[in-house]
Formats: C-alpha cells, sequence, structure tokens
C-alpha cells in the first residue's frame, strides 16, 4: 500500500523542484525523501522521478500520481472528521498554521490568547512562509491553514482543492519623527512626500510595491537612503529623525515616544486570506481559528 508520507513528498518535489527543497519544507533530510520515493517506486512498479538538471522532474507515472493525491488526502480527513463529529465537534489536536511574518505577527500572535480561552484542547503549530509556498503546503497536505496576501494588488491563484475566506484588509502609513515637516494629521500626497529621505523595504517586497506605486507618476525619484527589511530597524532609523518610512499596519510594533504615524490619501492595501483544503471544511479546528480570526 502507498504511504501517505511518500505521497506528500513526491508533492513536495513536484512543486519545488529537487529533493533538497522538498526535504527542507517538509523537515526530513534529503536523504530520507529520497528513500520514501524509492519505496514509492517499488510499490507503483516504475520510476516517478527523474533528473533534471540539478534537479528533478515527474515522470508521467509520477505526474499521474500527484494528480490523483488530493482525493486520498480528501478520504484521511472524511476520517479525521468522522471521528471529531463523535466528539461534537470539540477543536483538539494539532492545527498546522503557515503564514507570511507580519499575519504572525499582527493577526495570529493576538488570536492564540483567545483560542486558548475558546479551544483549550487545541494547539497550534505556527510555521512562517511566503504565500506561495503556504498554498503549496496546504495543497500538499504538509500544513492545515494558511494566511496569505494579495501580490501587487493580485490574489495570489488559488488551486481547485483549496478555498478561502478574507480575512483582514491591511493599510500602510507614513512614519516620521513627530518634529518632522509632514507630521500633522491631514492625509499626505505623493507631492507632499517629494523631496523627502527614506528608508524602504528592498525590492521584490510588497511595501516596496507600494513604494514604487506610490511614485509612479512622481516627476523625479525618490530619495531613498537605506534598503531593509526589518520593520522594526526601519523604525530605529526613523528615530534619528532623518528618514520617514512606509510600514503596513500589521507590521508595525508599537511606536515610540517621539515617532508618529500618518495616512496617506490613496491608501496603499493588501487583502489578507485564510486558505484551507475544500475537503477540511467541517474540521473544527479550522473553524475554530477562522472565527477568531474574524471576530469583530
Amino acid at each position: 500500500m502507498i504511504e501517505v508520507g511518500a505521497l506528500r513528498a513526491l508533492g513536495a518535489v513536484a512543486g519545488l523542484g529537487t529533493l533538497a527543497r522538498a526535504a527542507e519544507e517538509l523537515g526530513f533530510t534529503a536523504s530520507a525523501v529520497s528513500q520514501q520515493l524509492k519505496r514509492l517506486e517499488r510499490q507503483v512498479g516504475v520510476p516517478v522521478i527523474a533528473p533534471a538538471g540539478r534537479g528533478v522532474v515527474l515522470t508521467p507515472a509520477g505526474q499521474a500520481i500527484v494528480n490523483s493525491a488530493p482525493e486520498v488526502f480528501q478520504a484521511l480527513e472524511r476520517c479525521v472528521e468522522a471521528a471529531q463529529s463523535v466528539s461534537e465537534g470539540t477543536p483538539r489536536g494539532v492545527l498546522r498554521v503557515v503564514a507570511f511574518s507580519t499575519a504572525i505577527r499582527g493577526l495570529l500572535a493576538p488570536t492564540l490568547r483567545q483560542l486558548a480561552k475558546t479551544a483549550p484542547e487545541l494547539r497550534v503549530h505556527l510555521t512562517e512562509q511566503d504565500p506561495d509556498q503556504a498554498l503549496r503546503s496546504v495543497e500538499a497536505g504538509t500544513a492545515d491553514l494558511a494566511l496569505v496576501h494579495d501580490a501587487d494588488g493580485l490574489p495570489a491563484p488559488l488551486p481547485p482543492s483549496l478555498t478561502q475566506r478574507h480575512i483582514h484588509t491591511d493599510t500602510g502609513d507614513v512614519v516620521m519623527s513627530s518634529t518632522h515637516p509632514l507630521a500633522n494629521p491631514e492625509p499626505l500626497t505623493a507631492a507632499d512626500l517629494a523631496g523627502h529621505a527614506w528608508v524602504t523595504s528592498p525590492p521584490g517586497t510588497v511595501c516596496h510595491q507600494w513604494f514604487r506605486r506610490l511614485f509612479a507618476d512622481a516627476p523625479v525619484e525618490p530619495d531613498v537612503r537605506h534598503l531593509v527589511d526589518d520593520f522594526a530597524t526601519q523604525l530605529a532609523l526613523v528615530e534619528s529623525g532623518d528618514v520617514i518610512a512606509l510600514i503596513p499596519r500589521l507590521a508595525r510594533p508599537p511606536l515610540a515616544e517621539g515617532l508618529v504615524s500618518r495616512p496617506l490619501q490613496r491608501r496603499p492595501t493588501r487583502e489578507v486570506q485564510a486558505a484551507w483544503r475544500r475537503s477540511a471544511d467541517a474540521s473544527p479546528a479550522i473553524q475554530a481559528m477562522l472565527r477568531e480570526l474574524t471576530r469583530g
């Protein structure tokens, strides 16, 4: 009989392209993943992967197995749900959640405190992952629930085996010293911000996309003094009084004395969604987490 772990290993290899990256996502060694796939090949009687440059690709047989694997995971989840229904739907066991860093800080950390009261028999295991990887983990069955955000204003493509719910709309504000010339309560425009020095997130991040879009129609390039990925470090540089920063509210810790945040007239936003397998809709653990995330 095919092992569930081997199905998950093959799905991870299909999504990531190498045994090493699949092993890292699954929490195993590359050797362990290789052994799982060799056992799978012995069980089905045909190769499931083939070398391709520095990585591997699935053979037609391997791809056929990956295509059929969601049905196996769904059947297993129905077994779990049947067992949980006997206990009247009490959330218990382990819920594996994957999410981007600021969602963990701004949404999940506060939620865990309340969840401990409303679902004391439930344990939550959090892993930080970017949205694309998080969706792959849920689809492959190595995670139960993902928090993802839209990239550059476009929703992440959702595999057909998953469903999602809107959780939160995150907004960016400009943070500056309280003595800065722009430190007034009026919403700021790109024209207001022209000529001021900045610390911003590096290219490739959502916040850098927000920043570039803010100045898309500006006649001159903004004065970027620092590129820093960590928001606490950005705030430390803002405290010096020399620069200002565009920071998402989810990512923003309580501001130190002497710092203020100011809204933008054209607010940059990103939508945060929770995603899970359709076959796990009735999971008491997932529903308990969703209730707390959307409370209020």
